[in-house]
């Protein structure tokens, strides 16, 4: 993917998409949040994000969606894309042995979303709080947040103020601060 292959508009779009994508555009207007959008093809991996960072002037996040080995607790990890995972760092910070990837499943029951769409966004879908947000401390030093609206063809551009004090509070969240 090339950065000339996406399309930056400010705001949600005006052509038809699919209803947990228009959704995610509904509360980030009904809360006032202003955003940057970019229209781009499927991007399924970090190395796909790196044209969307150009053109939208932001990094988008790294985010992991994980369990634990009974999954019977769900994390959704938000870290710097350039950033390594290493499990055993955040296992230590959250009190929880034998994380692992959560599969499909459990991220399209619990987030309404598929694998490379996963992001902070899905969290609204999450009615009975059964995510536990975690937020490496590296992005709250940044002026904005990139992340998918819960579809991997858009990516937008928010400011990282607004995530922390208007959004995740509206959807009943207060994350774990890591630092991996």
């Amino acid at each position: 993917m090339n950065a000339s292959d996406i399309t930056v508009s400010e705001g949600r779009p005006d052509d038809e998409r699919l209803p947990k994508e228009t959704a995610v555009y509904d509360l980030l207007d009904r809360l006032g949040i202003s955003y940057a959008r970019a229209d781009h093809p499927v991007a399924g991996t970090m190395e796909d994000c790196l044209a969307i960072d150009e053109a939208l002037g932001v990094k988008i996040c790294k985010n992991l969606f994980l369990c634990n080995r009974q999954k019977t607790k769900f994390y959704l990890l938000a870290m710097p894309e350039d950033k390594d995972f290493r499990t055993k760092d955040l296992s230590a910070q959250i009190n929880s042995a034998r994380l692992s990837f959560a599969d499909a499943d459990a991220m399209l029951e619990l987030l309404n979303v598929t694998p490379g769409s996963v992001s902070i966004m899905g969290l609204m879908n999450d009615k009975d709080k059964l995510v536990t947000l975690i937020i490496d401390r590296d992005l709250l030093g940044s002026e904005y947040f990139g992340c998918h609206p819960c579809i991997n063809t858009s990516s937008l551009k928010i400011r990282t103020d607004d995530v922390m004090k208007k959004l995740l509070p509206c959807l009943g969240y207060e994350p774990v601060i890591v630092e991996l």
